[in-house]
């Protein structure tokens, strides 16, 4: 299951344990099969730290990030998932796949308050059901993707296939082609 030589074995949080490391919100949209929970150190949470201890390439790191956007009169956030590798085309495709008149990274505050989950460590399951959660085309192609757990102290290890049979997810080219 791993294409990659892990730097340092990952700490496998066992299923029935997870209520205690994970926020509830997020442990009850998390997919019961196919789904790896490891702990991680905080001081390894960010993706390059992450990266470089675990032996992931920033090609297989998933980020989700928090935006909040104004369409037809009113404010909305959405979640982005994408590769670590890539950039976001903000102001282009993400604007378009939400329909925004404005949009813009959501404030640390807000983004916590919103998602009841620690900065740094948000994911896509457990997000409030009016956000929208776009997911890059570009993390589909990947074999498995590292995602935040709702908390910096521990990671989602899984296969993107698992986000695109979610309902909630809608696949869409959000990033700048790599340079």
């Amino acid at each position: 299951m791993h294409s990659h030589e892990s730097l340092q074995p990952l700490d496998v949080i066992p299923a029935d344990q997870l209520d205690a490391h994970l926020p509830a919100h997020v442990v009850a949209q998390l997919p019961q099969q196919s789904v790896t929970v490891f702990a991680v150190s905080d001081d390894a949470s960010d993706t390059a730290a992450f990266s470089a201890r675990y032996g992931f390439g920033l090609e297989d790191c998933a980020n989700t990030i928090v935006v909040r956007y104004k369409k037809e009169g009113a404010e909305h956030y959405a979640a982005l998932v994408s590769l670590g590798s890539l950039r976001l085309d903000i102001n282009g495709a993400v604007k378009a796949a939400l329909g925004a008149q404005r949009l813009s990274f959501a404030k640390r505050e807000a983004a916590v308050e919103h998602s009841q989950m620690e900065f740094g460590g948000i994911t896509a399951f457990g997000l409030p059901d009016d956000w929208r959660i776009l997911v890059d085309a570009a993390v589909m192609e990947r074999t498995q993707i590292v995602m935040g757990a709702g908390v910096r102290a521990a990671k989602l290890l899984l296969a993107p296939a698992v986000l695109n049979a979610w309902p909630r997810c809608e696949v869409a080219a959000l990033t700048l082609p790599a340079e």
